[in-house]
């Protein structure tokens, strides 16, 4: 679990990297330039040689429901991808959060 905890943190982090870096950018060429959640994947799937975001679509449109990559995973993937991996990563460490026991033995 706590693995887990930690994953989201760094996926957290990673979307405040890349937010803070869009404020940079903006401040310096005084316009807005950010990458869109899609296009970050794109770029690493380039960069690693591999297709998961073509097996990702696959997947859910041939397997799950077709409707569910065009109607919210394509809306999602234009989104920036620092808002994008800030909700991700916020709503991860909170679902997967240390819990504390209410009563009962601590061990």
């Amino acid at each position: 679990m706590k693995l887990v905890r930690i994953f989201w943190w760094i996926i957290l982090g990673a979307g405040l990297v890349l937010g803070l870096n869009d404020i940079l950018n903006v401040l310096q060429n005084q316009h807005i330039q950010s990458k869109s959640a899609g296009e970050i994947w794109f770029l690493l799937d380039q960069a690693l040689g591999s297709s998961s975001l073509n097996t990702t679509q696959a997947i859910i449109q041939r397997y799950i429901w077709a409707p569910l990559w065009t109607n919210l995973v394509q809306e999602i993937l234009l989104f920036p991808a620092c808002l994008v991996l800030i909700i991700m990563g916020a709503l991860g460490s909170w679902i997967f959060r240390k819990r504390r026991m209410k009563g009962g033995f601590r061990q």
